[in-house]
């Protein structure tokens, strides 16, 4: 019996620390925005101390963020084993704004942070508190690498850390012993038997039911040709779609989840069609500023598809596959742009595109880290989409860190090859949370095509309020996927 532990990351997974490079950093991301309330210490800052206490009691609910990687020899494939040396005061870190602490300071530190890139040796992941934010506030901003978590992983991982209600007690932390780590030989070893052991599987369904595992192998093929057909395409050229540098802007706004409700009820589609449409007009307004003829672009995105099930809830890594959704940019009238989005994402719930990702990954994971990183370099390179969309689904009420209220959250989805901007959205006590990461020099207008969103949302609200309200219709759910959360960037 092996007296060692270890878990091997998902092709998925590891994909996102083959595509990290110096300028395309592979976390994902979110700040919060809390009342500092009960946290707050005689001198007028925050309790960090008792903040820090509070985290170590949480940490065995996510043995992950005890973790590093080490690899298998020879193939260099990457695992996870824990960390003999963890120490908690590297990850937890605390700063504070200058004053007058605005939120405009709060953009430019975060963006900063997240500019740097994890210690690779070290878990792969960082907290920061930033206190001195005007109005007795305070900011939690967190950095987890992708290859850890999904959107909606990252979700479940807020309320391990955050309450659903305003208590200040702090547990006692259980005493954490990290497991012994394999030799080299060891992982070698155990690499080579599971690859023998693969191929037995299946023959062991083929030979209990020939034909159902025939009928798997044929669907699976359809669906992986569905996927690979709709990635076989190169995005229109576009002021988003540019080299990326070092650096990063970030940049946020809210919208109440009523009025989202009220353009459904008289324009129809779902929350994702909703964003999905305001995206479409803020991309259409953002381009004419910059003199681009809208008749030549084909502007489309990518949008992450949660296949996280309901056991499933709580777990580490990626489960997520994609669509790549065409915006109607050319479209000047907001009811058509979302009437459009919502036929389109209505015929992707109906199709095997999301599933072909998934069989994409499964083909991924024995074919060596080799061929992995080839096959993420000219995914990149042939650049399909011109931008992410991911919106992820929060909690409905509020969440409290040791009785101080979470007001605010948004998240932040990282920027790979030559795309500019990524907009990442969190649903979260009755409002939904855009987070816009850009590059420096690719948007140094960002904060004009945040403006633009607003202007874009304004106009389907203004359309909504003169149209009569759609009939209710039941919600499809296809391939066991919920056709209104998508994965992605999160807490």
């Amino acid at each position: 019996m092996a007296h060692y532990n270890y878990e091997r990351l998902t092709a998925l997974d590891n994909s996102f620390l083959v595509l990290e490079g110096p300028n395309t950093l592979m976390h994902v991301a979110a700040t919060g925005i809390f009342e500092a309330g009960p946290l707050t210490t005689s001198e007028g800052g925050v309790d960090i101390e008792r903040i820090m206490r509070h985290i170590a009691s949480r940490l065995h609910k996510i043995p992950r963020y005890r973790q590093r990687l080490a690899y298998i020899p020879v193939e260099q494939h990457p695992v996870w084993v824990d960390d003999a040396r963890f120490n908690l005061h590297y990850h937890v870190r605390h700063t504070s704004l200058p004053h007058p602490g605005d939120e405009r300071q709060l953009k430019r530190m975060a963006a900063r942070i997240k500019s740097q890139e994890l210690d690779r040796g070290k878990p792969l992941w960082e907290l920061w508190i930033i206190e001195g934010l005007e109005g007795g506030r305070f900011a939690l901003v967190t950095k987890t690498h992708h290859c850890m978590i999904d959107g909606v992983s990252g979700s479940d991982l807020l309320s391990t850390l955050l309450s659903p209600t305003p208590r200040s007690d702090i547990e006692e932390a259980p005493r954490w012993i990290p497991r012994p780590a394999p030799a080299p030989l060891a992982l070698l070893r155990d690499e080579a038997l599971e690859r023998a052991r693969a191929p037995l599987g299946f023959a062991t369904r083929l030979l209990r039911n020939p034909a159902s595992a025939i009928a798997e192998v044929r669907d699976g093929l359809a669906a992986l040709g569905e996927t690979v057909g709709s990635s076989l395409r190169m995005a229109s050229p576009t002021p988003f779609n540019q080299p990326v540098g070092p650096h990063r802007r970030f940049d946020w706004a809210v919208t109440d989840l009523a009025a989202i409700r009220e353009v459904r009820q008289h324009l129809g589609g779902s929350l994702n069609d909703v964003v999905l449409a305001t995206v479409a007009g803020a991309v259409r307004r953002f381009l004419e500023r910059r003199s681009v003829r809208l008749a030549d672009i084909d502007f489309c995105v990518f949008v992450p598809v949660s296949l996280r099930g309901t056991s499933e809830r709580g777990g580490f890594g990626n489960r997520v596959a994609g669509w790549m959704v065409d915006l109607p940019i050319g479209e000047p009238d907001p009811r058509k742009r979302l009437a459009e989005i919502h036929e389109t994402t209505t015929h992707l719930k109906e199709s095997k595109q999301a599933r072909g990702s998934e069989i994409l990954g499964e083909v991924l994971e024995w074919t060596g880290p080799a061929i992995l990183s080839v096959a993420m370099r000219l995914a990149i390179q042939a650049s399909p989409f011109n931008m992410v969309v991911t919106n992820v689904p929060g909690p409905p009420t509020p969440l409290y860190l040791l009785g101080a209220p979470m007001l605010e959250v948004y998240p932040l989805v990282p920027l790979s090859g030559n795309q500019g901007l990524g907009v990442a959205l969190f649903t979260y006590a009755g409002k939904l949370h855009w987070g816009f990461n850009a590059d420096w020099d690719v948007l140094p207008d960002l904060h004009d095509f945040v403006a633009d969103i607003a202007a874009s949302f304004a106009e389907l609200t203004d359309a909504a309020r003169t149209a009569p309200p759609k009939p209710a219709r039941k919600r499809a759910v296809a391939h066991g996927i919920r056709p209104s959360e998508s994965a992605g960037a999160s807490a």
